[in-house]
């Protein structure tokens, strides 16, 4: 019984490795750029939010705080430890960088040009533009994107928290891809 519990427990960590690698396979590329995002708990809800909707990696632009912080940790619980990223502190030239590779570039963003995000049809690899938390996404990055969605507000408040928002995005976007 020892030896077949054995052989048994081997097959599982197979195929729990060959699913893993699989899916790993079947993800596309999914990223988010944070354009200014000022508020350090909100980089850290971004990071534990991008690790439950498997980001590849994050983008922190301008003024957004980037880990080790104090503040990022207390919200992101060690997301930010396990979600690769980078800085760069203009916006439009990681997108500029990004569209040569093929990246599809949409912003969240209410705007008159912008859909419902429940329309949108997402195409990857694709890179999510979320923005400031007063001002929003910066003109000059939006101009840039490909794409511009937005949530639906049936409240007085013209806006969902900028973390808050990245969830509800994410979320469709993973659940609406084609893997």
């Amino acid at each position: 019984m020892g030896k077949w519990f054995q052989l048994k427990s081997l097959g599982g960590v197979f195929w729990l490795l060959a699913f893993s690698i699989y899916f790993e396979l079947m993800i596309e590329d999914f990223y988010v750029i944070c354009d200014n995002i000022r508020s350090l708990e909100n980089i850290g809800s971004i990071f534990r939010t991008a690790d439950a909707t498997h980001i590849t990696k994050v983008f922190l632009c301008g003024i957004s705080g980037v880990p080790p912080h104090h503040k990022i940790t207390k919200t992101a619980l060690g997301a930010e430890k396990i979600i690769p990223f980078e800085y760069h502190k203009q916006t439009w030239r990681l997108i500029e960088k990004l569209k040569k590779t093929k990246v599809n570039i949409v912003a969240l963003e209410q705007d008159e040009k912008s859909i419902v995000y429940t329309k949108f049809k997402p195409k990857f690899p694709l890179a999510l533009i979320i923005g400031n938390e007063v001002k929003g996404i910066s003109k000059k990055v939006l101009k840039k994107a490909d794409k511009i969605i937005h949530l639906p507000m049936k409240g007085q408040k013209e806006s969902l928290n900028v973390a808050v928002s990245f969830g509800v995005a994410s979320y469709y976007i993973l659940n609406h891809s084609p893997r």
